[in-house]
């Protein structure tokens, strides 16, 4: 048994056929009609690496210290009773800082007159034959023991200055009893002060007595003074992994004093080095590191450097980069290590 279409029907299914034959040869031509993409390389600016002799100077901080300190204090324990000066005040050598109680020392001072008295009699009575040299030996032994006594007690009573300088602690006030502080501590700030930095070990061999040094002082700005190299410690902090050194200053006119902040800039010579432009140099964000972006045959790779001085506009290189290497001075943003790139321009 047959079926027979009517005309709309046959015609609407070969529409139906035909649509469905286009459909799937679009489907299957579609990986070669779509229009292919370019992909734009990240554009830098280039420049050299080169080598040069860098300066090799080197700035320590340091506080400025008296030559030498002198702590003011009597032999034995005695009550104060005035003391002539404050901290910061200037002192000169020889002149009375403390007064101590006198009330031994004026005892000592009676028996004294006391021994010279019968002295200078025994002298006189052997002089006309009555008295005996013996006599006169033993109390000039004891005019001298007595004398030494009484010159140590009064050195301990009255406590003058050894040296000029300026007073630098205070430890008692008038009234208290001397006990194992020192009543009070000078600073002796003429012809010469001090200040000891501490170096790297790496220094130890760069760094010997009697080589100048330039330091400046932030309470004189627009001064710079010449110091000497005195002594270098030989004995390296293991903790620290540095060394002392002592450099000594004039200081005439005392304008030099102690606690003064210093730097200290000391001249190594100079050491070929590879220099590159500062815009070369890319800080690593949360770290401290830094790295250079050097070309090569079109690519470029992301070297870590160690950073010296920094030279005007330029970077003196420790280390991750060599002589003639082409390095990267703009354009770091997009880059990544391993990348190419497209040079736009050549510093």
């Amino acid at each position: 048994q047959h079926q027979h279409m009517s005309p709309y029907a046959f015609i609407s299914n070969c529409f139906a056929a035909a649509g469905a034959c286009l459909i799937l040869a679009s489907c299957g031509n579609t990986e070669n009609t779509a229009a292919p993409v370019d992909e734009e390389l990240p554009k830098v600016e280039i420049d050299l690496a080169i080598t040069r002799d860098v300066p090799q100077q080197k700035e320590y901080t340091a506080t400025v210290e008296a030559y030498n300190v002198n702590n003011i204090s009597p032999a034995s324990p005695n009550r104060i009773k005035t003391i002539a000066v404050e901290v910061g005040d200037p002192v000169r050598r020889g002149q009375t800082l403390v007064t101590l109680d006198r009330a031994n020392l004026d005892q000592l001072k009676i028996n004294l007159d006391q021994i010279e008295r019968e002295y200078n009699r025994a002298t006189t009575l052997l002089e006309i034959g009555a008295g005996t040299q013996q006599s006169v030996d033993q109390l000039k032994a004891q005019l001298d023991a007595a004398r030494t006594q009484y010159a140590n007690a009064q050195e301990n009573t009255i406590l003058v200055s050894p040296v000029s300088g300026v007073v630098t602690a205070r430890n008692y006030d008038p009234g208290d009893m001397t006990g194992t502080q020192p009543v009070l501590t000078v600073g002796q700030l003429s012809p010469i002060v001090k200040v000891i930095i501490n170096a790297s070990e790496s220094d130890l061999t760069k760094i010997s007595r009697g080589k100048q040094v330039n330091i400046s002082f932030d309470a004189l700005p627009d001064e710079t003074f010449e110091g000497t190299v005195a002594r270098v410690y030989p004995a390296i902090d293991p903790t620290t992994r540095t060394f002392e050194a002592e450099i000594q200053i004039k200081n005439p006119g005392e304008r030099l004093r102690p606690g003064m902040f210093a730097r200290v800039e000391i001249d190594h010579g100079a050491i070929n080095r590879v220099v590159v432009p500062d815009r070369a140099v890319v800080k690593q964000t949360g770290s401290g590191n830094r790295y250079v972006y050097v070309l090569n045959g079109g690519t470029v790779s992301y070297n870590r450097v160690e950073l010296g001085r920094r030279l005007g506009d330029t970077y003196e290189l420790i280390s991750g980069v060599n002589d003639g290497d082409t390095v990267v001075v703009g354009g770091q943003s997009r880059l990544a290590d391993g990348i190419a790139v497209e040079v736009i321009a050549n510093n």
